[in-house]
């Protein structure tokens, strides 16, 4: 029996929510979950957009790489 074992090194997460504290939230776990897997943030990239009632949508791209 052959076992090998694959590290990540890059892995890039999509995050959306309707307020910018619950998008801080999920961004938040997703960092505590990724640091068990030795993944540190490289780079964040957020946008905010305003749809036609007023409602604001957040988004964010958060890029993870090996530590």
């Amino acid at each position: 029996m052959n076992f090998q074992l694959n590290l990540i090194k890059d892995k890039v997460e999509f995050f959306e929510a309707d307020s910018l504290k619950k998008l801080e939230n999920q961004i938040q776990t997703q960092i505590e979950a990724n640091e068990a897997i030795l993944l540190g943030v490289h780079a964040v990239s957020h946008q905010m957009h305003v749809d036609e009632h007023g409602r604001r949508f957040y988004s964010a791209v958060v890029h993870f790489k090996a530590q």
